[in-house]
């Protein structure tokens, strides 16, 4: 059934909330750069943005997993939109008495990605115990489209802002975006299935931790589909997106204008026809096979991008990887949930960001780095070579115990 995880209320308005929290992070993430680089013009302290982002899912998504599956979800979110509007807070109070200096900003990127790895495990586990697991692909890969959009308008809501009302005030409004999934989590009546699950053991020490890790790594599906987003992670990841302006400079174009502006967008935009057009449809049921294959045709799709000399092409070939992307994240993290136990159903998905999100994190030095020394075609290139030839040694391996279906 088209968009079937829209005919829950609780869906809808799970979804629609999560957009705008995104995009109000997104916001943030525009404002607060503009400030780091207008306030400190430090290359490293903009390069600690990213690190800080990526590096806490790989430290903490198992722990927040864990938190997950022990408490309910809905506070776990709540908690985690509080941290969004508390750093937002500590920009503008920072900006506004014009104290702020490199350690605030620091502490301030930190905490903001302690927040963003607090929200993925429980809000893929809310989504999971009101929708059931007949429509959890509809579901996941909704809110990868949901996610998506809040990214696209996350930059022209925050040009908008930083050009009308300036950083300061701009980044106060921005509290107000998280507002409305914070409420509605309030009054959001406790999915059944939250009653029926078995509690969850506490994690407390790193024995739990090694014990949980094991337990989730026995079950062939679940550790292949996390092994696999995070190979592509890793590899290719989205290290690419920020060196557009160089492509867009090789292709005839500079670091400004329409033609950059669309192909800095491309990938999103890709994304987002996956969202609309596989669950318009309701195709590509989730299948073993059928995520490594999309995973293999993302490689090829970033391969072309990286070596195209035409500026047609290459924008193409941006939209085919991000509907590629989309397609193949959300079923590989559909196929880890499905197979995962109830009572660690919220630990699995940490697992899985670790790789998925965390892994991101290395894709920094097998494109940027390698960019430097190689340039970034053939460094992009290669990193999608290896890729494809990685997937296919992990497709053979998964093959040979059984995890490969038709």
């Amino acid at each position: 059934m088209s968009y079937a995880a829209l005919r829950y209320p609780a869906s809808r308005n799970y979804l629609l909330g999560a957009a705008l929290a995104m995009m109000a992070d997104s916001v943030e993430h525009v404002i607060s750069y503009w400030i780091i680089f207008e306030k400190f013009q430090s290359p490293s302290l903009a390069g600690f943005a990213v690190v800080s982002h990526w590096v806490p899912f790989i430290l903490c998504s198992f722990w927040a997993g864990a938190l997950a599956d022990r408490f309910d979800p809905r506070r776990v979110i709540q908690a985690a939109m509080v941290l969004f509007m508390i750093v937002s807070l500590g920009w503008g109070v920072l900006l506004a008495t014009d104290s702020l200096e490199k350690w605030h900003a620091v502490i301030l990127l930190i905490v903001h990605g302690m927040a963003g790895v607090l929200w993925a495990p429980a809000g893929q586990v809310l989504v999971h115990n009101i929708v059931g697991q007949k429509q959890l692909q509809s579901a996941i890969r909704l809110m990868a489209t949901s996610i998506t959009l809040g990214l696209l308008l996350g930059p022209a809501v925050g040009g908008v802002l930083l050009f009308f009302v300036g950083p300061t005030l701009g980044i106060f409004i921005n509290i107000l975006i998280y507002m409305p999934l914070t409420l509605w989590l309030i009054h959001n009546p406790k999915p059944s299935s939250l009653d029926a699950r078995r509690p969850a053991a506490a994690m407390s020490s790193w024995r739990d931790l090694i014990e949980t890790l094991r337990q989730i790594s026995s079950i062939p599906i679940v550790f292949s589909m996390s092994v696999l987003a995070g190979l592509a992670a890793a590899i290719v990841g989205n290290a690419h997106q920020p060196q557009i302006p160089e492509f867009a400079r090789d292709l005839g174009y500079g670091g400004e204008g329409l033609y950059y502006s669309l192909l800095l967008g491309a990938n999103a935009a890709g994304a987002l026809i996956a969202g609309i057009v596989l669950e318009g449809r309701s195709m590509l049921p989730a299948k073993t096979r059928t995520s490594f294959i999309l995973g293999m045709l993302w490689a090829v799709a970033i391969f072309g991008f990286a070596l195209s000399p035409y500026y047609i092409l290459s924008f193409l070939l941006l939209v085919c990887a991000g509907f590629f992307d989309l397609s193949f994240n959300s079923m590989t993290r559909t196929l880890a949930q499905l197979n995962a136990p109830t009572e660690l159903r919220g630990r699995a998905i940490g697992l899985f960001n670790v790789g998925s999100l965390g892994g991101r994190t290395f894709s920094g030095f097998t494109v940027g780095f390698g960019g430097g020394l190689i340039g970034i075609h053939l460094s992009l290139a290669l990193s999608a070579a290896v890729l494809f030839f990685a997937i296919i040694c992990l497709f053979i391996w998964a093959k040979k115990r059984g995890v490969v279906n038709s």
